[in-house]
């Protein structure tokens, strides 16, 4: 459950899961929510999702060897996004990377605290490495939305926003205590995330809300944030990529990747796809005609009668237009290209608008 299930629950707001971990769906009108977050700002509680914190005096060096992105080069207030694999290239989890003073921490999908944790510890031998659970103690806020580097002015903290994506900022308040404040833009606007110590999570809360008519903001829920992502086209591991998926399929290699770091577990699988070839089939952004209801997770998507893909994700957005993600073969996914999905003959078509 949400740290701060009782306060949303006073606000109207109506909870589902996400991977066994509590989600608020919306606020009652997940349609104003998305066009908050479009238009001006939208404040998101996503303590749901999974915190580790790596201690110890060869963290750094350590986490560099395990991950597909640079560690070793980032310096305090800095941070990336990067994948964990397995030794055959294959994804098990996408983590967001920050280097603080005496720690790292690592922010991932809900849910897969064990499985992260388990896959790092396999590898700490004669490491000075500790692996720490810090989700209970550390909640996490998120502004998301054009306006929302005026949104975080008006909260009057005294700080400057961090300019660049994965930077961060650490203030120490006195009502609400350490706080970092990342650019972190999970939608393809800006965004900011917060990590609020457990005993001042409601009081961010509250002075987020307070102050989000300044820019025109509001309180909104997992509804409003899954139908910019998937209209977007940004992947989620457990619904757009998982333990079957190399990074490269997912457009990973352009965002979570580096090919000059040296060695880390799985390197050799993604080096050599990108010396000797490319992989077969790509997540593609996609339109979706005419479909009621929504395609299911796992439809087959055909081209010129014959099997192209899959769909992985699938929403209808407040314009009535349906968005979709969906894996499709290297043959068929030019921009422009139509696809069929279900059957060859289906009814409902989909138009491949671009590469992930």
């Amino acid at each position: 459950m949400l740290t701060l299930h009782d306060f949303h629950a006073r606000l109207g707001g109506r909870f589902s899961t996400v991977n066994g971990a509590e989600v608020i769906e919306d606020y009652g009108d997940a349609t104003a929510e998305y066009r908050a977050v479009r238009e001006t700002a939208g404040i998101f509680d996503l303590s749901f999702r999974s915190r580790i914190c790596l201690l110890g005096g060869d963290r750094q060096k350590f986490l560099n060897g395990q991950v597909t992105n640079n560690i070793k080069d980032l310096k305090q207030g800095e941070g990336c996004y990067a994948a964990v694999i397995n030794a055959k290239g294959k994804m098990q989890s996408d983590v967001r990377v920050f280097c603080l003073a005496e720690e790292i921490l690592l922010d991932f999908e809900p849910g897969l605290t064990q499985l992260v944790t388990g896959r790092l510890e396999k590898y700490v031998i004669a490491d000075d490495v500790q692996i720490i659970d810090v989700a209970a103690h550390y909640g996490l806020l998120s502004v998301q939305g054009p306006q929302a580097a005026g949104l975080m002015a008006a909260l009057n903290l005294g700080i400057t926003t961090p300019a660049t994506p994965f930077a961060y900022t650490k203030i120490c308040n006195t009502t609400l205590g350490e706080i970092y404040i990342a650019n972190v833009p999970r939608l393809g606007i800006a965004g900011f995330d917060l990590y609020v110590p457990g005993p001042g999570m409601e009081s961010a809360l509250e002075l987020l809300i307070k102050n989000a008519p300044t820019v025109g903001g509001r309180l909104c829920g997992w509804n409003a944030f899954e139908m910019l992502r998937i209209e977007q086209g940004i992947p989620r591991f457990g619904a757009d990529m998982d333990d079957t998926n190399l990074p490269p399929e997912v457009g990973l290699d352009r965002t979570a990747v580096s090919y000059t770091k040296g060695c880390y577990i799985g390197q050799e699988v993604i080096a050599r796809i990108r010396t000797y070839g490319q992989v077969a089939k790509k997540l593609c952004k996609l339109q979706i005609l005419n479909a009621d209801p929504l395609p299911a997770k796992g439809a087959k998507l055909f081209f010129n009668d014959r099997e192209a893909g899959y769909m992985t994700s699938a929403t209808r957005l407040p314009s009535l237009i349906v968005s979709g993600l969906g894996y499709v073969r290297r043959e068929a996914n030019q921009v422009g290209t139509e696809l069929s999905i279900g059957t060859p003959e289906a009814r409902e078509k989909a138009i491949t608008l671009a590469v992930v």
